[in-house]
């Protein structure tokens, strides 16, 4: 009859992550798959030979630290809402709103760097790499940028605290991997040009 009972008792067990953060984590897994192969690809195809090589748009080199910046305010925030500290949850979530939408305003101007390099997205494929693999990285920023105006609107709504930091702690994991993931294909590009 014990034996029963220690079977009961397993079943019973709670996950010991939350669904939403595994779903996260899922889908972090997922997105580094997809950077693994571009970056993979990337060394194969400049293996192959007839690759143009050009000078990284100095504006990398600021959209760089802009996002490092952005994961310092982001943290800022987590840790107030670990305090109850709404006002600079809200502050902190504001500017690093204003710092991701600074960054993808930065990697356009970049682009437009590129341009004027006479590097295109058609053409050689070294530049359509460098396209590619900031663009996809973008459209993750730009995911991200809906999910903090998601939990601002739930710290407007006092619905971000000590005692409720799922969404908090699932947007500060899922920026802080944005942040690393461009820091990565950033020093990877200066690396293989």
């Amino acid at each position: 009859m014990d034996n029963r009972n220690n079977i009961v008792e397993k079943a019973k067990m709670p996950l010991s992550m939350h669904p939403q953060k595994f779903a996260l984590w899922l889908f972090i897994v997922s997105v580094v798959m997809i950077f693994a192969s571009l970056t993979s690809a990337y060394i194969v195809r400049e293996a192959d030979g007839n690759w143009l090589e050009f000078e990284m748009p100095s504006l990398f080199y600021i959209n760089t630290g802009i996002i490092l910046l952005s994961s310092l305010t982001m943290h800022w925030s987590y840790i107030s809402a670990k305090k109850n500290n709404i006002n600079n949850i809200k502050i902190g979530l504001l500017i690093t709103l204003g710092l991701g939408f600074a960054f993808l305003i930065g990697q356009y101007f970049a682009w437009l760097q590129l341009d004027s390099m006479d590097v295109y997205f058609e053409g050689n494929p070294s530049g359509s790499f460098v396209y590619v693999l900031s663009g996809l990285h973008g459209i993750h920023i730009v995911s991200a940028i809906v999910f903090v105006l998601v939990v601002l609107m739930n710290t407007l709504q006092y619905k971000i605290h000590s005692k409720n930091m799922i969404r908090m702690e699932m947007l500060s994991t899922f920026w802080h991997f944005l942040d690393f993931l461009w820091v990565y294909l950033f020093l990877f590009l200066l690396l293989n040009k």
